[in-house]
């Protein structure tokens, strides 16, 4: 069954993330329906602007923990795969996030052309409290919208954020009230695509020129991290606790 949704209209495809009953948590099918829509939107004459939102009432709850327990289908794209096709895209990117933002349902706001929210959105970088590190090229993104000090309490503390919070720090562009949210958003989208593709594609090479290999480093960088994380005592512990719903106990790790 398909987790992604996409349609095209006045040169604008708006992609939405569409696990509602699990909040949108990215799986290996999402990753690889949302790497698709990239490539595809990418190739696409009719697409000037990727908006990329969430079905329902959040935007991504991040990584779906309870898939890593099930079985384990080997991905087409993976998540670095998606990171790439993301940061090579070659038009204006959009981030609409219409409710809460965990994991890479916030970092991924890092990797937007800009980024807007809901007024009642929230975003959390949990990664050390589930004994890993951050991803998609966070470690570099972060820094540079928010200041390396805010940066680094938002990815280390995995402390919430409100939406104002975050448009505060840089992380967003603005923040929209939630009623009539997604026609907001939409309404900035339509003012870049009445503009000639060509130049939004050559400003927007311009710009990722000298940050694309930097990108694509740090996702290397944080995959390898992710690694020798991953399965450790703290990760393992962070896991149980999630799945039986009690706080992790960190102590002596």
């Amino acid at each position: 069954m398909a987790v992604i949704r996409s349609e095209v209209e006045n040169g604008i495809r708006v992609v939405w993330l569409d696990r509602k009953d699990a909040l949108n948590a990215f799986n290996s099918d999402m990753m690889d329906e949302l790497c698709e829509a990239f490539l595809n939107a990418a190739a696409d004459p009719f697409t000037k602007v990727l908006v990329l939102t969430g079905a329902g009432r959040a935007f991504s709850a991040g990584a779906d923990l309870k898939a890593k327990g099930g079985p384990q289908v080997e991905p087409k794209h993976g998540l670095n795969g998606l990171l790439e096709a993301i940061i090579d895209f070659p038009k204006p990117f959009v981030v609409a996030a219409n409710g809460l933002g965990i994991g890479i349902g916030c970092t991924i706001l890092g990797l937007a052309d800009m980024a807007f929210a809901a007024a009642s959105a929230r975003f959390r970088c949990p990664f050390s409290s589930l004994g890993i590190t951050a991803e998609a090229a966070s470690t570099f993104t972060f820094g540079r919208l928010l200041g390396h000090q805010k940066a680094s309490w938002f990815l280390l503390s995995s402390e919430w954020i409100s939406a104002s919070q975050a448009l505060d720090a840089g992380l967003l562009m603005e923040v929209f009230s939630d009623d009539g949210f997604i026609e907001q958003v939409m309404e900035k989208a339509a003012v870049l695509a009445k503009l000639p593709l060509a130049s939004l594609m050559q400003t927007k090479a311009l710009m990722m020129q000298p940050l694309r290999d930097s990108m694509k480093a740090a996702i290397v960088a944080e995959g390898e991290a992710l690694a020798r994380l991953a399965g450790g005592a703290a990760n393992r512990e962070a896991i149980n606790a999630f799945l039986e719903k009690r706080t992790a106990d960190f102590s002596g790790l």
